[in-house]
């Protein structure tokens, strides 16, 4: 599956969780870009994220954070 631009942007959010510290949530806040809002709206319908705008991750979130993070390090290692 390609990457379309709505999973780009689900992936952009994921990469942004400290994952060093659970206790750092993220704020999607409603002025944001509004496919940052929908990508937010989808990762917590998909039981990613704890709320629609952000929140915590939870356990699947925070292992698809995790590879999506990897993967971007591997990638821009390699550039």
């Amino acid at each position: 599956m390609p990457f379309n631009p709505e999973l780009t942007e689900e992936l952009n959010l994921l990469t942004q969780f400290n994952l060093k510290n659970e206790q750092d949530g993220i704020k999607v806040h409603h002025d944001a870009r509004a496919e940052l809002v929908a990508a937010a709206e989808r990762l917590h319908d998909k039981g990613l994220i704890t709320q629609k705008d952000g929140g915590y991750l939870t356990d699947i979130g925070r292992k698809a954070a995790e590879h999506s993070q990897a993967l971007t390090t591997l990638i821009v290692a390699n550039h």
